[in-house]
């Protein structure tokens, strides 16, 4: 049996309460750029109380089927991010995979990949997925590739569901299934 379902390479998912995420979401938002990618709303700074009340409330609404989790460098225990497996108690036995690394010098290094695999093994395998989907931002070609080489399928697109810099954007829709996932990486 693994005992390290939740480490991979480069970093672990560990548990973080809502005050820290809370400090680490204000600090993170003040990066606009983090923020295009990470969420759909209005771009604008969180406060570390409002978005520790956002994870409170979030969740507790959404238990048993929220699996929220930091992710922590394994080399040094830094937090650099979060991810999660969102309405995974559906009796179809799907998830939707969110993931953001807020520490901007360590995008493209690995870890935010690192991380979707780790999450996806955890959800496939301790919760015994069929299906994880997630959807990201047309003008987010990065993300777009990385999830293509995680084993994502293009399902569809919701066009000009948002509108950014002035802009109308397309919400890309993508999906992983088990024995996608189990063939990609032989367990």
């Amino acid at each position: 049996m693994d005992n390290q379902l939740l480490t991979g390479k480069l970093i672990r998912l560990v548990g973080a309460g809502p005050d820290e995420m809370g400090k680490l979401t204000q600090e993170w938002t003040k990066d606009s750029e983090f923020f295009l990618f990470f969420d759909s709303d209005p771009v604008l700074p969180r406060n570390a109380a409002k978005a520790a009340e956002f994870f409170r409330e979030h969740v507790l609404r959404d238990r048993p089927g929220a699996f929220p989790f930091a992710v922590e460098k394994i080399d040094d225990g830094k937090i650099i991010g979060q991810c999660g497996l969102w309405g995974a108690n559906s009796p179809h036995r799907d998830a939707w995979i969110s993931i953001g690394i807020g520490a901007r010098d360590l995008w493209g290094k690995g870890y935010g990949s690192d991380a979707m695999q780790v999450l996806m093994r955890f959800g496939f395998q301790e919760l015994n997925l069929h299906r994880i989907n997630l959807y990201t931002f047309e003008y987010n070609p990065r993300a777009i590739r990385a999830y293509e080489k995680l084993g994502f399928v293009h399902e569809g697109k919701q066009r000009s569901a948002m509108k950014r810099g002035g802009q109308r954007w397309a919400f890309v829709f993508m999906g992983v299934l088990r024995d996608e996932w189990e063939n990609r990486n032989r367990v």
